[in-house]
């Protein structure tokens, strides 16, 4: 998501244990994770986040807090609202026994079942790109101000043009 804003956490650094990381970016770059998600801005970002071992990869679990403005799709004014969320992601290094299979083949869907492991790119895991993923999933495309409400009232239908005719060859009618 944003590469302005990024924490790697190499995979061998669990061999320790888990990592426990509070995250928040500065101006700038949450600036760009607001223009990444096309926010007006990006007053606040916070999020507590615990990196444990898991299989042959890492799970990254914890929960996030912003302020974030967006444009009101009804009245187009800008407006904050806070935003929260949970974060809880299994990843895998490539090559992994516990990677899931690669595209192609037919996939059973279990809604109930957990999602399976992301597949990292390199040996390290981005948290911050986790907390903007999870960040964007909360944003609402089509935010509406509180207290603003939709009132539309369609046009009244016209008249056809042989009711406007009948209407002057008949003006009782």
């Amino acid at each position: 998501m944003s590469a302005d804003w990024t924490k790697p956490l190499r995979l061998h650094e669990l061999g320790r244990g888990s990592v426990t990381l509070t995250l928040e970016p500065d101006a700038a770059e949450r600036a760009k994770v607001a223009h990444d998600l096309g926010l007006e801005s990006l007053p606040a970002l916070t999020a507590q986040v615990t990196v444990k071992p898991w299989l042959d990869g890492a799970e990254i679990t914890g929960r996030f807090r912003a302020v974030v403005e967006q444009i009101c799709s009804v009245s187009l004014d800008p407006f904050e609202q806070t935003l929260e969320g949970v974060i809880e992601v299994r990843a895998v290094p490539q090559g992994s026994p516990h990677a899931p299979a690669a595209e192609g083949g037919e996939m059973e869907l279990d809604p109930d079942a957990p999602d399976p492991p992301d597949v990292l790119e390199g040996e390290a895991v981005d948290v911050a790109g986790y907390v903007v993923e999870h960040l964007a999933l909360e944003v609402d495309p089509f935010p509406r101000k509180p207290g603003v409400e939709f009132d539309y009232t369609p046009p009244t239908q016209e008249e056809s043009p042989f009711a406007v005719l009948k209407k002057l060859k008949d003006p009782e009618g």
